[in-house]
């Protein structure tokens, strides 16, 4: 995967907050992600099924749920950079409209 094909993975709202959450708490099933995001189940799983096909995040069965963790840590370093990154720049976009 190349660098551009990474950010296109990574670049929506919603699978960055997924991101986000489980570089805090390592790893999380749907159901935590639904109650964390207070958004739809079926969104969710449809985010979640991308990231894990990008190779960004893994899965484990535990009993009937499976709970998802970030694949690697170079990439959980980099939800981390990101993040910090974003709250250091004062204004990332002035333009509402811009991103």
């Amino acid at each position: 995967m190349n660098g551009v094909s990474l950010l296109k993975c990574i670049c929506d709202e919603t699978r960055f907050e997924i991101l986000e959450l489980l570089q805090k708490n390592k790893e999380l099933c749907v159901n935590d992600f639904v109650e964390k995001l207070e958004k739809d189940q079926p969104l969710v799983s449809h985010h979640l099924k991308t990231l894990k096909k990008c190779g960004i995040v893994k899965s484990r069965d535990e009993g009937k749920k499976a709970m998802y963790a970030i694949s690697n840590n170079q990439l959980s370093e980099l939800i981390s950079t990101v993040t910090k990154t974003s709250k250091k720049i004062p204004v990332l976009c002035s333009d509402d409209n811009c991103c």
